[in-house]
């Protein structure tokens, strides 16, 4: 052995044949060596010829170090690109006990439901939640990811309206084109084995077929606007096609749920629910459906029942799915979860409950409507009517081009599609955050911008010596981003009246403070 190799190298605890059997194999065998086994045994035509192309091993120490050198090469910026991923806040509690707890982390999946009561119950709370704010009766125990899961949903329809189809079976599956990218491409290869066409267009110009069997609709869509589908969701209903709909689970503690307005099944993911963003995954998916299709749902459901002595008990239920019991027939296999990250969701509500869950949303959502009304009043159009959390700001491609150099020496990224530019708010965003984003923004106005944002200032310039004696408690919000009654929960305070949220007071003093500061600046 070289001595001046490190020891402790993974190759000597890696449990398998040592340096004496791996000789008495191959004698048994009659070959000389390992490369002669696998050149004997592996056809010519897939065999790689010649070496790979690596580098010498290392240790686990030289190569963490070698890591960290690289990672202090990364800049980390502040992101407001959302597509489906946020920041989000970890309670300590959750960072501490669950995440970075090895009798939590370590289980991929609960092989045995009957000594893991604690995890069982974990599970079935993120079922009950994702429940209450998709507004469906029944939810399983997570998905791999967004994409994943609208699969799932496609696939499962797709069979339930071919299930005593006779000759040409329906596969045409509508995606809306404002649904995410990357879902989008994931419904596109799992359609291709199973002849399934995907249609991705206009949700508005949509034209049911005797060949469509499902739709898919992006809630909120990937611009951030919020769009009232009721009336497109009850023509698919009159003619039996199944209504999926991808959904930002946290804007539903405002919007109301596609449950209510007649989705048959609401998939997304649970990130912005206390998961870091983790290098863009994975995140613990949900998929909620009607109780008719409590025996299609796909991965695994946790349900209540009673054990030998009458005393209530967890167990995985509706089980004939899986891999490891009719294999034939399987939707979904063993390992189709992310038990861990869902847990981790689950418990993000428990410890902030309904009230704290609204309070982040209604707190993530007015500081996109401070955002907006700084915006607009520096020239700016933003498409988005109504919003949750994400602007849509028109730019060319000058203007974006500055925009992004602008962006990147204030360590921010967003979004930069072919119209626009898209900035998407999050639970870690704060009022000074709002505040960078509108100053820079400002930088990139033109003369005559420039000179129509003093104008309509001037009245708050003439108040700016007496803003201390303003009255400001209670202002109401000229516009509410958010739609119309028909949308939001019934709950939610509608457009036009107060709202009884000390957040919202604050952030229009601060909104106003800003704009004076801001024509001062000039």
């Amino acid at each position: 052995m070289n001595k001046t190799v490190f020891f402790d190298r993974f190759s000597s605890r890696h449990i398998g044949i040592g340096a004496e059997e791996l000789q008495e194999m191959l004698t048994l065998i009659g070959v000389s060596s390992i490369d002669q086994l696998i050149y004997e045994t592996v056809p010519d035509a897939i065999r790689l010829q010649g070496d790979l192309n690596i580098p010498d091993a290392v240790s686990e120490f030289q190569y963490l170090q070698e890591l960290k050198q690289t990672a202090a090469k990364n800049r980390v910026f502040k992101s407001y690109i959302g597509m489906g991923y946020h920041g989000t806040i970890t309670p300590s509690v959750i960072l501490r006990n669950i995440f970075q707890n090895p009798g939590w982390y370590t289980q991929y999946t609960p092989y045995q439901a009957e000594i893991a009561q604690g995890r069982l119950e974990a599970l079935l709370n993120f079922q009950t939640m994702v429940s209450d704010l998709t507004g469906l009766p029944i939810a399983n125990a997570s998905l791999l990811d967004e994409g994943t899961a609208a699969a799932e949903a496609m696939h499962m329809f797709y069979a339930l309206k071919n299930k005593k189809a006779k000759g040409d079976t329906a596969n045409e599956f509508l995606v809306s084109d404002k649904t995410l990218p990357q879902t989008i491409e994931i419904l596109q290869t799992r359609a291709e084995p199973l002849a399934i066409k995907i249609i991705v267009g206009d949700w508005r110009a949509f034209e049911f077929t005797e060949k469509t069997f499902g739709i898919l609709l992006q809630y909120p869509d990937r611009e951030g606007a919020v769009e009232d589908y009721r009336a497109l969701v009850e023509k698919a209903a009159a003619q039996e096609i199944y209504v999926t709909v991808a959904a930002d689970l946290l804007s539903l503690a405002l919007l109301t749920p596609p449950g209510e307005w007649g989705a048959d099944a609401v998939v997304g993911n649970t990130q912005r629910f206390g998961v870091p963003m983790g290098f863009g995954g994975p995140h613990a998916a949900f998929f909620a459906t009607k109780d008719d299709f409590k025996r299609q749902i796909p991965g695994r459901i946790i349900g209540v029942s009673v054990d030998a002595h009458g005393k209530p008990a967890l167990r995985m239920a509706l089980q004939t799915r899986e891999q490891h019991i009719r294999r034939e027939k399987a939707t979904s296999n063993i390992c189709t979860a992310q038990a861990l990250l869902a847990i981790m969701a689950g418990m993000y509500a428990a410890w902030h409950g309904p009230e704290g869950i609204r309070a982040i949303a209604t707190r993530v959502h007015t500081l996109a409507q401070v955002l907006d009304a700084n915006l607009k009043k520096l020239g700016y159009t933003q498409r988005n009517q109504y919003f949750f959390d994400t602007l849509s700001v028109e730019a060319d491609a000058a203007l974006r081009g500055k925009l992004q150099q602008l962006a990147k020496a204030a360590e921010m990224n967003f979004y930069y599609g072919a119209e626009g530019v898209q900035i998407s708010l999050h639970e870690a965003t704060t009022l000074a955050d709002v505040e960078k984003i509108a100053h820079l923004a400002r930088l990139e106005l033109t003369q005559a911008q420039k000179e129509k944002y003093l104008r309509q200032l001037s009245a708050v310039l003439d108040a700016a010596a007496t803003l201390n004696e303003l009255d400001l408690t209670h202002v109401e919000p000229t516009t509410h981003a958010v739609p119309q009654h028909n949308i939001l929960r019934p709950d939610v305070v509608a457009p036009g009246l107060p709202l009884e949220d000390a957040l919202f007071n604050a952030a229009q003093k601060a909104q106003n403070q800003f704009l004076i500061q801001s024509v001062l600046d000039e």
